[in-house]
């Protein structure tokens, strides 16, 4: 899944690359289509993103930065840290450098409606990156993965790995019950509650049957969430459960885990309490992002399955995006109906998340060139 790549954006590099070297921001004196022509040559694309502390968070923003780049724009990085006072003056210092565009992922959903105003007020156009913007009108596109699919994808991977159903979506061999335990992302996390609900339309109606028993009882959205997203808090809550719990001897089957993250520190909680061995394996754990540590985990038989979202894939559709809308025209989305901010239905384009486990790892993160086998240690 290239979405096109080498057709929808080395077009536009090489009508530049004719009269001056390709990606270079030299205005040139004529032709239909290129950055230069229109204008749009050198204009400066503000980025921000969330924190360096998640490895998909620096692989997104190195992919937008080098992409734009390559068309000719200028581009002001941002990363926040998890901070969002520091987000939103770096939003701020963009639209005072003369930002001609903004690609935004937020912290916070609904703590930036000030600077899009802002924008709006200044003509910046404002491209939501993978997490939706709420309660503002002036968020013009979205780009994102099926946050709803990802949800029924991870659930999936649970019911995979505890065999009741099959990888072709068929019914499997185990009825349970099983005990599972179920966590969320971030409550100001728009993508959370997709995840979420995602995850829930799959697995309720095995909860309602008895096939899943989710033995905490914690099973409603704002007890299992876990505030941005936070290894530590995801941890201390598994180990919590844990202790308070599973005291007469049960076991912990499955957990549904939303990010590869909070699947580490869930993951490092039950190795604390005597879980990852041959006596008592590891339960299914699921994640998303593909990072690094977890799909070395996956090899070596801890978490279970991931969510991989291709961030170049995202990066090209967002940069095409913006290109397109620098230069007056409209760009292309693929739903109009399901991203309500609360103020407006966002236009938005989504791509495809795929599930990966042990047995199909080399083909989705290795042969697509999204990590190298010594990265993985092979």
């Amino acid at each position: 899944m290239r979405l096109g790549r080498i057709a929808t954006m080395v077009s536009a590099i090489a009508l530049v690359a004719t009269m001056s070297a390709c990606g270079s921001s030299q205005k040139t004196g004529g032709g239909g289509g290129d950055v230069a022509s229109t204008g749009t040559s050198g204009a400066l694309v503000g980025v921000t993103m969330p924190t360096k502390s998640s490895e998909r968070w620096i692989h997104d923003g190195e992919n937008v930065k080098s992409q734009l780049e390559k068309l000719g724009y200028k581009v002001d990085l941002q990363y926040a840290e998890n901070d969002i006072p520091t987000q939103v003056n770096q939003i701020e210092n963009q639209i005072t450098k003369g930002a001609r565009l903004l690609i935004v992922a937020s912290i916070d959903g609904t703590a930036i409606t000030t600077q899009l105003q802002q924008a709006a007020d200044n003509k910046i156009p404002v491209i939501a990156y993978d997490r939706l913007i709420r309660n503002s009108p002036n968020v013009d596109y979205y780009t994102t993965f099926d946050n709803f699919k990802v949800g029924v994808q991870q659930a999936t991977s649970l019911l995979v790995g505890l065999k009741v159903k099959n990888a072709d979506g068929t019914e499997g061999t185990e009825q349970g019950p099983f005990n599972v335990e179920l966590f969320a992302g971030s409550p100001d996390d728009n993508n959370a509650t997709f995840f979420f609900n995602g995850a829930m339309s799959v697995l309720k109606p095995y909860i309602d049957k008895g096939v899943l028993k989710v033995k905490s009882d914690q099973t409603d959205f704002k007890t299992v969430a876990i505030l941005r997203w936070d290894p530590a808090t995801a941890q201390k809550r598994m180990e919590d459960i844990l202790t308070k719990t599973y005291t007469g001897g049960d076991k912990v089957d499955g957990v549904l885990s939303p990010y590869d993250g909070l699947s580490i520190g869930i993951l490092s909680a039950l190795k604390s309490n005597g879980y990852g061995t041959s006596g008592q394996p590891y339960p299914i754990v699921t994640g998303q992002d593909a990072e690094l540590a977890s799909a070395k985990s996956i090899m070596a038989g801890e978490q279970y399955a991931t969510i991989f979202k291709d961030t170049r894939d995202l990066a090209e559709v967002t940069v095409k995006m913006a290109d397109t809308v620098l230069k007056g025209g409209k760009p292309e989305v693929n739903n109009t109906t399901d991203y309500d901010n609360g103020s407006k239905v966002v236009p938005s384009y989504l791509l495809e998340p795929v599930i990966v486990y042990k047995d199909n790892l080399q083909k989705a993160l290795v042969d697509t060139g999204y990590y190298t086998a010594a990265q993985l240690g092979g």
